[in-house]
């Protein structure tokens, strides 16, 4: 069976169905959800959740066409409530209790990772999709339910943020997207 298929015999209460859809997308939710937690064991535990609140969410799931759409929306809210929740449980960060930061390349990495963390988080959520995870405009324009052309706007004004946060143009002065 095919995706289509498989999301709508789950919807009509095929468990096998559901777990079988879950189960051929682990790793690419695994690396979305850990992109945005940056920590295995909270990535795990979003993936459990988005997967609880799915299940009980499952009969409202309008087209089966985009389950996988509909799922990742899911779990990326859940990634969000859990980032609220941490900066409720340990806002104020105190930077000087961390650990030296490596020099080289991880200096770079770091400070970019920092940068994106500083993003407002709907133009945070178009650079972890788009360069995090590889979807397209036109992908991360249906997972996020906005025209092509926002999503276009909003990576636009981003990367000209991360720019401006880092202190370089990066390059010819222009990103491709």
């Amino acid at each position: 069976m095919d995706t289509e298929q498989l999301a709508r015999a789950a919807s009509q209460g095929d468990d096998e169905a559901f777990y079988l859809l879950i189960n051929a997308e682990k790793e690419r939710l695994y690396r979305i959800a850990y992109s945005y937690l940056r920590n295995e064991a909270d990535a795990l535990e979003a993936i459990q959740e988005t997967t609880c609140r799915a299940y009980g969410k499952l009969r409202q799931l309008k087209e089966p066409k985009y389950f996988l759409t509909w799922y990742i929306r899911i779990l990326i809210h859940c990634c969000i409530d859990e980032q609220k929740r941490r900066r409720r449980a340990f806002f104020p960060w105190n930077l000087s209790e961390r650990a030296p930061e490596p020099q080289g390349d991880t200096d770079d990495k770091l400070e970019l990772e920092e940068a994106i963390g500083k993003l407002e988080p709907r133009y945070r959520h178009v650079i972890i999709l788009k360069y995090y995870q590889d979807m397209t405009l036109t992908e991360i324009a249906r997972l996020l339910e906005k025209p092509e052309g926002t999503i276009k706007t909003w990576l636009h004004k981003a990367l000209a943020q991360l720019r401006q946060q880092i202190g370089r143009e990066g390059g010819n002065g222009y990103v491709e997207t």
